[in-house]
This record gives structure tokens, sequence and C-alpha cells, in this order.
């Protein structure tokens, strides 16, 4: 039997910037993860793209880092993209990290100069601390719900076959 893996339903385009762009903190208002840590499958939700976000993650990665066509992100939806590794939770009052001050992030973190662990993070939530991400050379299509989910063998046998 395989390891335990569970699986997170983001919107996009904050799916693709976990997998493709370097999005190191999944922000949430309650600790999904309980004491899990380990491996995320990441699943592209159906929800209509959250175009306010693709400013946000334009801001962050610049604006030729993230376009329309990149790694075709807007079609990529009610898919698994992706597998990460959870190794950390914490609420943003105990974020240790470097400084992020507003003009380099202004929708995300509110507030001047609020100490956050990654420039991903938002203040007064829950910081999912991912790391190692890893594209799915196919996506799978899933039927996406709402929290951090146990995922079955087969999916997680599905999975392991799409990564590099």
């Amino acid at each position: 039997m395989t390891a335990e893996m569970r699986i997170l339903t983001v919107r996009q385009p904050w799916a693709w910037a976990i997998i493709h762009g370097g999005k190191d903190v999944e922000n949430r208002v309650r600790n999904l993860a309980g004491d899990y840590r380990g491996p995320i499958a990441i699943h592209a939700g159906l929800a209509p793209v959250a175009w306010d976000a693709v400013s946000d993650v334009r801001k962050i990665l610049g604006r030729d880092a993230f376009t329309e066509s990149s790694d075709g992100w807007a079609a990529a939806h009610g898919r698994i993209i992706g597998v990460v590794d959870l190794y950390a939770v914490h609420h943003a009052e105990s974020c240790h990290g470097r400084t992020v001050v507003e003009e380099v992030n202004p929708n995300l973190i509110r507030g001047h100069h609020a100490p956050t662990c990654s420039p991903w993070a938002e203040l007064h939530v829950w910081h999912l601390c991912l790391t190692n991400p890893r594209p799915l050379a196919n996506p799978i299509p899933y039927k996406g719900a709402l929290g951090l989910r146990h995922l079955d063998q087969t999916t997680i046998d599905l999975i392991q076959k799409e990564l590099p």
C-alpha cells in the first residue's frame, strides 16, 4: 500500500500558482490540516476564475511570467494538476519570516510592514506551508469538494503514474 495522500481543491489561478508559480502558502480561515503533514494533490476547482486574483499573481510573479496561456491554467478546471508537500501549518499571528510591505503585495497583505513567511501569505488566517511542487504530466479529472480530504488508493495510483 502506498503512503497516504490528501487532496485540496483550490480556485484558479491559485492552483496554478501553487504548482507552477512558487506559491508556497495556501491561506485558509481555519486549520484544515490538523496534524497531517505530507503530500497533497492540488485540484483546480470548477469555480470561475478569480480574475482579481490574476492581478495579484501578476504582481508577485511579474506580468510576463504569468499570462493567460501560462501552462494552460485557465482551462485546467475540475482536474488534479499536481502534488505538493505540506510541511507546516501556523496562524499568521505566529508567522515569522521576512517583512512584506504594502507596495509589494497590496491585495494579499493588508496592513503596512506586516511580517509574513511568504509574499503569498495573508494576515489573520492560517498558512498551509507548501514545498516541492510536482506538476502532473496529464491532469486527472476529479470532483472537488471543500476541505482537505483523503484520497482513495486508485486515485493515488493514477497520480503517481502522472508524476515525473
